[in-house]
């Protein structure tokens, strides 16, 4: 089977090359010998670091390449992720919704099937948007996504005629290999009680959440000895908001920033060893959660939340615009104190979410090639 992979790849975001590296792993386990391109803005980097084809994504350049992918292929997979969003700037062909679904709508014209998979859908909020997503969105031949509010979601946009299945983040089926490189780069002696942080930049509430989470951070260190372990899941903008936090501590001495070059797998392994994790990137939420950390997520999306909800883990968390820091501190105590009891209440949540991220797969097999589409 030929598949063309269409997302946010080629861009430094561990997030999305988490994704990748799940649709990748998990099609080549599940298909007989697929025959992968990636859409990527890297795509010697993207085809070297997963053994696919690789076209150039944007409009620039390699457009001809991008139609003869297209042509030559059976599926396109448009995801997984928040792809179908218009929270940044959407003018009439920039922005990131008008940007997949012209992929989506190339692929329908070069009689390619599409399969939305694994997203997670919205904000779609300007008129036009919503007009994309109705005229273009419509012309999908299947979709999973990986909350029940993205499924609402697109039913409120007027996406009705794909039929619609809620699975869950493809990233739940990351297969990891264990290494240490992360880890290791930090040059630690003794058995250090880690708390990785993972931060990101945000419009409304970055300088108050900065302010709140110095002081939690300082908190922890003095009351429970832990190192707070920056993780810069998307360089170089994590890596800044990592150091206007560690400016507002009084013991940032204390604490450490990871490099920013690491790979999905080598931040999955690091956060893997620690205690706790604090974070509003979802990935490395859900890195914690496969591998049984407790975490407390400051949602900025309802990405976030959906997630936290599904894992558990949401009444130890908080909206990123509506918390105190006294609150998050006792939350980020209790959980500290009661790991073994937090762990085994996250564990059989996480069992669900990994066999329904499975899902996506075994559906793709169904639709498009055990007899059916």
């Amino acid at each position: 089977m030929k598949i063309v992979i269409s997302g946010f790849y080629g861009l430094g975001n561990t997030g999305d090359e988490a994704i990748l590296k799940a649709i990748v792993d998990n099609l080549r386990a599940e298909l007989d010998n697929p025959d992968i391109t990636v859409f990527s803005l890297s795509p010697a980097k993207t085809s070297k670091e997963h053994s696919v084809k690789s076209v150039y994504r944007g409009w620039r350049h390699e457009n001809k390449e991008k139609v003869k992918a297209l042509r030559n292929a059976d599926l396109l997979i448009s995801g997984g992720g928040g792809l179908l969003q218009d929270t940044y700037p959407t003018k009439f062909l920039f922005g990131p919704l008008p940007y997949y679904l012209l992929i989506v709508l190339l692929a329908k014209l070069c009689g390619t099937k599409v399969m939305f998979f694994s997203q997670g859908i919205g904000p779609v909020t300007s008129k036009w948007g919503k007009f994309l997503m109705r005229a273009i969105a419509n012309k999908a031949d299947f979709i999973t996504v990986r909350d029940e509010y993205s499924k609402e979601y697109l039913e409120n946009l007027k996406v009705t005629k794909p039929e619609t299945v809620v699975t869950a983040d493809i990233v739940f089926a990351f297969k990891p290999t264990e290494d240490n490189v992360a880890y290791a780069s930090l040059g630690l002696k003794g058995d250090k009680r880690l708390v990785a942080v993972a931060p990101r930049p945000w419009f409304d509430h970055e300088d108050e959440y900065i302010e709140k989470l110095a002081w939690v951070l300082d908190e922890l260190i003095e009351q429970r000895g832990v190192m707070p372990v920056f993780v810069p899941m998307e360089p170089p903008y994590d890596t800044n908001v990592s150091k206007k936090v560690m400016a507002k501590m009084k013991n940032a001495s204390k604490t450490r920033l990871l490099g920013d070059s690491f790979t999905p797998n080598e931040f999955y392994n690091f956060i893997s060893r620690t205690e706790l994790t604090i974070a509003l990137r979802l990935h490395a939420l859900i890195f914690a959660a496969l591998s049984n950390v407790p975490h407390i997520g400051l949602s900025y999306d309802q990405k976030v939340e959906s997630f936290l909800k599904r894992s558990g883990m949401w009444d130890r968390s908080f909206p990123l615009g509506d918390f105190t820091k006294e609150a998050l501190l006792e939350n980020a105590l209790y959980v500290l104190d009661h790991g073994a009891e937090t762990k085994e209440m996250i564990a059989p949540n996480v069992d669900v979410l990994r066999k329904e991220a499975v899902r996506n797969v075994d559906l793709l097999r169904e639709q498009f090639l055990d007899g059916g589409r």
